[in-house]
């Protein structure tokens, strides 16, 4: 989904920490948990729209969601995994 080069370049806006595209199942589930309404991002706001996919930072905390095949790397935007 995301080519390799930007991928290389790409880290966590706040901790600078690697990230690496999120597993489709992780996705799917995550899908399942916005579809029912159970997903707030970091900012309190409740995350309504379903992702393309996700980039999750090295330490697995959060997720930089993936819309209309564009990384959403804000802070506020990232989708605690916990």
């Amino acid at each position: 989904m995301i080519k390799p080069e930007l991928l290389a370049i790409l880290c966590c806006p706040e901790t600078h920490q690697p990230i690496a595209e999120t597993p489709p199942n992780l996705v799917a589930r995550l899908n399942e948990q916005i579809s029912a309404g159970n997903v707030v991002n970091r900012a309190g706001e409740k995350v309504t729209e379903p992702i393309e996919g996700g980039l999750t930072r090295q330490d697995g905390r959060y997720l930089y969601p993936v819309r209309k095949s564009i990384p959403v790397m804000l802070i506020d935007q990232a989708i605690p995994l916990s």
